[in-house]
């Protein structure tokens, strides 16, 4: 592998996150009139957020919808800040691609690798770049999500 080759590929969306002041309103939209399943449920005071989590589709494809809704609104993080707060990736080799991108210059978010609300290990980029770290999301905050194992046996050919 040569120094620059990336050491792990995106396989795909794993989720959005949507964020509002009343998860009852979140939830009456997307389970009640749009129809998708809700699957679970998640809270966390560090996170700052109460979630409802939702699935469209079926199987390693499934693409995870979290509504949430923050805990206290004028703590930290605003998860409800901007409404899509945002999207998650599935990557093959979470760690690997957390000490590439570092050494390329992203910023993440604090935290580090953690276990995220379905049970994946998570990290977040950061939306904004910084002098030591000016690689960011771009105003997008970006969740990349270690894939599970039947998505990692699944076909190279459906990843990004």
């Amino acid at each position: 592998m040569t120094e620059n080759a990336r050491p792990f590929r995106v396989l795909g969306l794993q989720q959005i996150a949507i964020g509002g002041l009343d998860l009852a309103a979140l939830s009456a939209l997307w389970v009640d009139t749009l129809g998708v399943a809700k699957v679970g449920e998640y809270t966390s005071e560090s996170e700052n957020v109460r979630e409802d989590i939702l699935r469209l589709g079926e199987g390693p494809h499934a693409v995870e919808v979290d509504l949430m809704q923050p805990l206290d609104p004028d703590a930290r993080p605003k998860v409800h800040e901007p409404s899509l707060n945002h999207i998650g990736l599935w990557v093959d080799d979470l760690p690997a691609a957390v000490e590439w991108l570092t050494e390329k210059g992203m910023r993440f978010t604090p935290g580090g690798i953690r276990p995220g609300a379905a049970g994946h290990d998570i990290v977040f980029v950061h939306p904004k770049g910084n002098n030591e770290f000016p690689i960011s999301g771009e105003g997008v905050l970006i969740e990349l999500v270690q894939a599970p194992a039947e998505l990692l046996a699944g076909d190279a050919s459906s990843s990004l």
